[in-house]
Parts: structure tokens; sequence; C-alpha cells
């Protein structure tokens, strides 16, 4: 005998109640769609902050520390960080040194964090030092001689620039900042402005760029749309976005009842990004049987380094998780960096700051330049607050090897005994993941005959 089943009885939604819902999924919709582009954002707000402005260049004098709160960063390199806005000025030329005295892996990112192209001895240039030339959307007039084009969809973008050191003596960090110094940003129709490129040191300040999973969210993604072109991928967003409340050319004023359905919203969102990234993002482990993962699903590098040309796919999701814990992408991942992350000990457990775990770092670490392990709060991805340092790298001053050359690295709230050189600071209060990465990957990481063993709690 067939099953037969009554729907519910259900009253009929009220206009108003029909909008908040609508403004609720939508928004929701929204965070999840705009989380590099705001990621992006509150970058730039930062350097604002800190007196910055279009066309100029932040670094910092030395290895960064705790109060750089952008999302992962590294504090093993000297960074220098160009944003460019060629909306007003036209193309920007970007000029790499050669590697002569130094070595630069970095690349230039849209303001979606799609990577344009890689710069120095993994990039175009191969080495020898280039003038890329970023190019506003739809440029048509032809590049001059001499320079690499760089055409960027959208008018703001900016460069992740690492000037690497040989160890972390004070010497060899002035070496890389002197070198880095070298870089230059200006207008293509101003190129006497070359010699006046603006460097501002961040070093000692605040540099803090988190994401705000509330209606703020909303104001920074409204400035995103209100400078930048529509891209064609993104151009159903349109009516999304307007019926939350932001659309080009007009002004993005929710009121207080709308404001407080953003919050709602956009914590929902967060919530979701969380949830999708401790079940669901995560590819299959690195290493056969272990808990270090590439922290970024397959889909979504193969559309980060293509721009998405794939006509049958396009990764917002796993987009939304990997730019809710980083930044910057690369054109080439795997040929000037490569990146694995951790956020389980051996036994599967989550990383509690309050125990204390360790790290075996085998020999012969497959790297040219170097490797470096990085502590973040899990719920934060940002550098742990008020610790002495966040990381030890191989050339770390004073780490201490094995006679085997290999390293054990120490993840707790208080240094082991005789070994703080080789410590990793964290907090007795907090989760908190592990990045480790590799500048300079060789063969023996790619073909796995050189493996790095899980993190595993101690006593």
């Amino acid at each position: 005998m067939p099953v037969t089943t009554t729907a519910p009885s259900s009253r009929e939604l009220t206009t108003d109640e029909l909008r908040a819902r609508t403004i609720h999924r939508r928004a929701v919709e929204a965070v999840i769609w705009g989380v590099p582009a705001v990621n992006y954002e509150l970058m730039r707000q930062a350097f604002v902050s800190v007196g910055g402005a279009p066309n100029q260049v932040v670094y910092w004098s030395r290895p960064v520390g705790w109060k750089n709160q952008t999302l992962t960063p590294n504090p093993d390199t000297i960074y220098f960080m160009p944003f460019f806005n060629t909306r007003d000025v036209g193309p920007v030329v970007l000029e790499i040194p050669p590697a002569d005295g130094g070595i630069i892996v970095g690349s230039v990112d849209d303001c979606w964090q799609t990577a344009i192209e890689d710069v120095g001895p993994a990039g175009v240039d191969k080495g020898n030092g280039g003038k890329y030339l970023i190019l506003p959307p739809d440029y048509k007039e032809k590049v001059p001689d001499g320079y690499i084009a760089m055409p960027s969809p959208t008018y703001q973008s900016f460069a992740l620039l690492r000037s690497n050191y040989q160890s972390s003596t004070d010497a060899d960090i002035a070496k890389a900042v002197t070198y880095g110094k070298r870089v230059r940003v200006y207008p293509l129709s101003k190129p006497a402005n070359r010699s006046e490129t603006t460097f501002i040191d961040a070093i000692d300040a605040m540099f803090d760029s988190t994401i705000s999973y509330d209606a703020r969210f909303f104001d920074a993604l409204n400035r995103i749309v209100q400078i930048e072109p529509w891209l064609t991928r993104d151009k159903v967003m349109i009516d999304t976005l307007k019926s939350i409340g932001i659309e080009k050319a007009r002004p993005f004023k929710p009121d207080a009842v709308t404001r407080t359905a953003l919050d709602d919203a956009a914590a929902e969102a967060h919530a979701w990004i969380r949830n999708r990234m401790e079940t669901a993002y995560f590819p299959a482990p690195y290493f056969d049987g272990g808990h270090w993962h590439v922290p970024a699903s397959s889909d979504v590098l193969d559309g980060m380094m293509s721009n998405y040309t794939n006509a049958d796919a396009y990764a917002v999701d796993g987009r939304a998780v990997a730019f809710a814990m980083a930044f910057f992408s690369a054109k080439h991942l795997g040929a000037g960096q490569f990146y694995l992350m951790a956020t389980k000990n051996r036994a599967g457990a989550a990383l509690d700051g309050g125990n204390t775990y360790r790290l075996h770092v085998p020999a012969a670490a497959p790297v040219n330049q170097y490797w470096s392990a990085t502590a973040y709060d899990a719920a934060t991805h940002t550098l742990i607050l008020d610790t002495e340092w966040s990381s030890r790298s191989s050339n770390a001053h004073g780490l201490v090897k094995n006679p085997d050359g290999s390293v054990d690295i120490a993840f707790g709230p208080v240094p082991p005994n005789g070994k703080k050189s080789n410590w990793i600071p964290t907090r007795a209060s907090r989760t908190f993941e592990v990045l480790f990465r590799f500048y300079g990957p060789e063969k023996p990481l790619f073909d796995k005959t050189w493996t790095l063993p899980d993190l595993e709690r101690v006593d």
C-alpha cells in the first residue's frame, strides 16, 4: 500500500518576515563569497593606519612579531608589501632587483587575492630582476619594451615580497632589509619618481587585519564594490548584494534592524567556515597516516593559480575557508615555497596551548633556502598575542641541532629546561595550529622520500 504524507500547515509569511529572511540568507552567502576581498581591504586599511598611501610599500625592518595581526604571516623573513592602485595614475611599475645580493620570493595578487604572477628567482624574471608593469582592468595600449606585463582585473592589487636572509643574526637581517629596499614602485607615467619610492616601517605598530564577522564585514565589502569593476564570474552577486543594501554608486546605510541582521548573518557564515575547516576542507593527509595537510584544497589552488579559468568550477566555498585563515596566493605554488598545516597531534587531538608538544624535523630537510615552523592562534589564525616569538626556523640564530642534523622543536606555554632556543610559546587558554614552510622546496618533499612527523604530546 503506498504511503501518503501531508505537508505540515504553515502560515503565510509577512512582507517584513520575507525581507528579514532574504537579508539573512543572502548576507551569509555574501560573506562566504567576499572573504578574500575583505581580507585584502582590511590589510589595506591597516596600511593606511600606519601612514600608507597607494603605490607605496609597507615593510617590517625585523622579522614580524605578534603586533602583525595579519592572517598566518611568516615571522622568519623580511616582509615588503607594495599596495597598488591604477585607477587614477594608470599602469604602475614594480621593479624587482636581480638576485645578486639577496633573494626575493613573492607574487602579485589582485584585490581578490588571485595570483597574477610570481616574481624573483621563482618568478618570471628568474632571478635576473625585472620591471613588472601592473596594468589597470581592460588596458588596451601597447606595453613598452623592457617591461613584464601584469594585467590585473582590479584597480587595487598588492604584492607580497619576502626578502629572505641567510641567518637571523642582526647583520644578515640588516642585509635583507637593505636588499629589499632596492624594490621600486612608481607610476609608469612618472618615471622620475622611481628614486622616491616610499617605504613605511610598521615594525612597532599594530598592523591588525583580523576579519570581524559582524556588520563591519559588509562595510569593508561595500568599499570594494564601490571601487572595483564587476568581474564576469561574479555578476550573479549584483542582486544578492543589492538586497542587503550594497549597490554601486549608492551609499551603504543599513538601519539598526538591518545591521543586527547582518551581525547575525556574518556570525553564522563564520561558524560555517570554521565547521567546514574542521570537517570537510582539508584534502587527504600529505604524508600517509599523518596529520599534515596542504592548507588549501586542490580546487581552490587550481582556481587561484589559473584565475578560475575552468568553466565548470568556481571554488567559492573553499576559497572562503582559505582566506579566512591566510592571505596571498602564488601563481606557481611549489616553485618558490610550499606549505603544510597541522591542527592536530599524532593522536588526532586538537593542539592545546596548555600542553607541550615535540616536532621532530628530520635531517636533510628538502629546501635550498630554509624551513620554518610557526604557531598561530587557532581561533583567529594570527600570531599568538604577547609572545616572545612565534616560530623557529633552520636559519634561526642559536637553533640547536641533534648530532645527526635533525632538529627538535618544542611547543608549549613554558620552555623545556635548557632548550629555550628551540621553543615556540603557546597560550594555555587557547588552541593553536602550526604552519611548516619550505622555501626553495626540493624533490624529496614532493616524492615524499623525506617526511615530516606529526607533533607528539610530551609530559
